[in-house]
């Protein structure tokens, strides 16, 4: 059986009672976790502009510094970046080409949104000062997006026969409870990501149901009818991909074996870590790192009990992307909900099949 487990969940409660909170094994570096999927998958994007990610930091840290009322450095700060965005120049030096006038019409857009944010922090106005930067920052999220220069490392020659997403994709789950978009990252997990936006291309994921549940902790899918226990192909054979985890220092996935202390890294730290309230992830069986198949559950992240630094889930199970849209739906989702329909809204042209076979 395919699973993330109890065992691993026990794990979790038995690390912390031993360390005294403390990090147990296996855990990464106590560090403030990221709760929201939207900055994460900003700061995953491969691109390299100094600019661009000055921007978007100011902007995220704004919200606490309003809670705080630093009110004299909030309005150099905005002042500060109202003059980056207008010259413009240092910002779309970083867009490919092609994207100069989608990238310049988004700079315009981005100084109107933060004229408001600014007279908010000149009248010292705490409750607008979120939901501007909120609205500021998926604007920098698409100008980000627009800098990303090409795929950027090599998959190993090894997996090339499996499907992989050469960038992202949109796939929107409609459930028995209603529709959720998930945001499907291929730079941080390219063959995790590419196995499960194909199964859905391919209507796999219609009409299964959430066979394993924990409402507090997870939803499993993707266990279809019958004898199997993921994706069989055309030639009858389960396809499986390797335990595919990338870190937040720009250089390729690790592959085929959980991450330990010394695998991590000093600094580095999952670049989608499972500290996000909807994490999708690949299950997999517990003896078999890299055993996953068709089989994917939501992990339903709860800050009280996996606190940061203490998640046991980072390094032992490969993440592919966030629950971005549910209005409420992962809350009713239980054992036995079905997913009637599963189909990529956008990210499909990412999505590299392999050859077929020479006859």
């Amino acid at each position: 059986m395919f699973w993330i487990g109890r065992s691993l969940w026990m794990l979790v409660v038995i690390g912390l009672l031993v360390s005294g909170w403390g990090a147990p094994v296996g855990a990464l570096p106590a560090k403030s976790a990221i709760k929201d999927a939207a900055t994460l998958l900003r700061n995953a994007l491969p691109i390299d502009s100094p600019e661009a990610r000055d921007l978007q930091h100011s902007l995220e840290g704004m919200p606490r510094q309003a809670n705080l009322k630093r009110w004299g450095a909030l309005h150099k700060e905005v002042e500060r970046l109202q003059n980056l965005v207008t010259a413009q120049v240092s910002l779309l030096d970083d867009v490919r080409p092609e994207a100069q006038g989608t990238a310049t019409a988004l700079l315009s857009e981005l100084a109107t949104e933060l004229a408001p944010l600014r007279e908010a922090i000149d009248q010292k106005k705490r409750d607008p000062i979120k939901p501007l930067t909120a609205q500021a920052l998926a604007t920098v999220g698409e100008l980000e997006a627009l800098m990303v220069k090409g795929f950027p490392y090599e998959i190993p020659a090894k997996y090339q026969h499996l499907p992989q997403l050469k960038g992202r994709a949109i796939v929107e789950l409609t459930t028995s409870q209603g529709t959720v978009l998930v945001t499907v990252d291929g730079y941080s997990a390219p063959i995790t990501a590419g196995q499960f936006v194909d199964l859905v291309n391919r209507g796999f994921y219609d009409g299964t149901t959430f066979s394993r549940a924990d409402e507090n902790y997870y939803l499993q899918a993707g266990d279809p009818p019958g004898a199997d226990i993921g994706y069989v192909d055309a030639a009858g054979n389960l396809r499986t991909i390797p335990l595919e985890i990338r870190l937040t220092d720009n250089k390729p996935p690790v592959y085929e074996k959980p991450l330990t202390d010394e695998l991590w890294g000093l600094e580095a730290g999952p670049s989608l870590p499972f500290s996000v309230y909807g994490t999708l992830a690949m299950a997999r069986p517990g003896n078999d790192p890299n055993g996953a198949s068709s089989q994917f559950f939501i992990y339903l992240f709860e800050s009280d009990l996996t606190p940061a630094g203490l998640n046991l889930m980072d390094g032992n199970y490969a993440p592919f992307g966030y629950v971005t849209q549910d209005d409420g739906v992962l809350y009713k989702l239980r054992l036995g909900d079905e997913i009637q329909r599963a189909r990529v809204v956008s990210g499909l042209e990412n999505l590299v099949l392999p050859a077929p076979p020479s006859a």
